[in-house]
């Protein structure tokens, strides 16, 4: 079934049948969609642990660099912190979309969380114990992949299966936007605990997060309402996955925009620190500060989209907003002042927004409902190709600079949208 198919059937919109019967077109309700939302206790359990674990994600990815940063002086080594970070999603992002199929996504979420728990945790010790090396943030960078890399086809599939496909735009803004006002908060509480109390302030941090999102988790009352499959290896899953891509030319679309997003576009986040630092002359505090105003961008995006955004919408404002990311992303490589870069992040953050929202929505909905955490699975693969990105970056960081190499990676990126034209153009076609 092609994807308008499936978004038209996700607002209930009957096709006509072979026997020429119109379709059946109900009246737009409007009984509240953000009330239904948050009367869901399950959704804001699930919205919970999201905003917890991205509010952790933003603050040590903070952290983090401007630790490793000052230990090395290496932006090289700074992408490579959040390079490990995505890895696992390029090894693993298939095989654990298939394999979350075949165990119950409660349990699997309790598991994921406590894994994240126990490396923050050790990260602490090492921290406050003074032993706390950059090798050390380096495989605490890559479990935590392992973990994020579990996000989507756990948690996210539990989110569509709580609310419905017709909510499912709206409960993605709403989760999206927990990752964006965790964004603003998370680099600025960052940079305040590493300037006040040191990294392991930042580690103990989020310990308590991840031990709230537990406890969120433990109390969650969904099950699966496609019953964990023991039929069929995980590679046979996998090959279903890539073949239903394979065949449908608007989900080869949506990933291949994903792909171009996540290789020239996302990579920059990891040389804002690197840029306030040695450009705009800022300590940690300002660091956070700056890094924080994408997420305010990407907060009020969401709101708007929330609020305002038609199911007509959603394929354009998916492309548009990745255009204008590339774009803005370069205008903030070559602001003279903080307050232009950081206006121009907040810009960046609004355009985020409209990438991520529409980005799991478009895919939910255009999976059948047995397959979508292979599908979450497929897209976790597309979103680690991203390590290339930061890999790309990071290295031309070291020999030009982490100005002109962002502002390279942004140009290589609306490159890169014009050549793949053929493919993604029809997601610009009216419904």
């Amino acid at each position: 079934m092609r994807l308008n198919d499936r978004l038209l059937a996700a607002l209930g919109v009957a096709r006509a049948t072979s026997a020429g019967v119109a379709p059946a077109i109900p009246r737009p309700r409007r009984d509240g969609v953000a009330s239904r939302l948050l009367g869901n206790a399950d959704f804001r359990r699930l919205w919970l642990i999201g905003l917890a674990v991205f509010g952790v994600r933003w603050l040590e990815t903070l952290a983090i660099a401007v630790f490793v940063y000052e230990r090395t002086a290496s932006a090289f080594d700074v992408a490579l912190m959040t390079l490990l970070r995505i890895l696992p999603m390029a090894l693993f992002g298939a095989p654990i979309g298939a394999l979350a199929e075949r165990v119950e996504r409660r349990s699997a979420e309790i598991a994921v969380l406590t894994v994240m728990l126990g490396g923050s945790l050790t990260m602490a010790v090492l921290a406050y114990g003074g032993w706390l090396a950059v090798w050390h943030l380096a495989l605490g960078s890559f479990v935590s992949g392992i973990a994020w890399a579990a996000d989507n086809p756990v948690r996210r599939v539990m989110i569509g299966e709580v609310v419905g496909s017709e909510r499912m735009g709206a409960a993605m803004a709403a989760d999206v936007g927990a990752n964006n006002a965790s964004q603003m908060l998370g680099p600025t509480v960052g940079g305040l605990v590493l300037a006040s109390v040191g990294i392991g302030g930042a580690f103990t941090v989020s310990v308590t997060c991840y031990s709230l999102a537990i406890v969120a988790a433990f109390r969650l009352r969904h099950r699966n309402t496609v019953a964990p499959t023991k039929a069929g290896g995980v590679l046979t899953r996998m090959i279903e996955g890539l073949m239903l891509v394979r065949n449908d030319r608007r989900l080869i679309a949506i990933l291949t925009v994903t792909v171009i997003y996540n290789v020239f576009g996302w990579p920059f986040t990891s040389m804002i620190p690197v840029i306030g630092q040695d450009s705009l002359h800022l300590a940690a505090t300002g660091i956070g500060i700056l890094a924080s105003m994408t997420g305010v961008g990407s907060f009020l995006g969401a709101i708007a989209i929330a609020l305002r955004a038609k199911p007509r919408h959603f394929t354009r404002l998916y492309v548009g907003a990745v255009l204008s990311y590339l774009v803005l992303l370069i205008v903030f490589a070559l602001a003279p002042q903080t307050v232009f870069a950081g206006s121009a992040l907040v810009c960046t953050g609004v355009a985020n927004s409209g990438f991520s929202v529409m980005q799991a929505t478009l895919i939910y909905l255009a999976a059948p409902p047995e397959m979508r955490s292979r599908l979450y699975g497929v897209l976790s693969l597309c979103i680690g190709s991203g390590l290339f990105g930061f890999l790309h970056i990071g290295l031309m960081a070291g020999l030009i600079g982490a100005p002109w190499a962002t502002t390279l990676t942004g140009l290589e990126g609306l490159l890169a949208m014009a050549l793949t034209w053929r493919w993604w153009r029809t997601l610009l076609r009216p419904d």
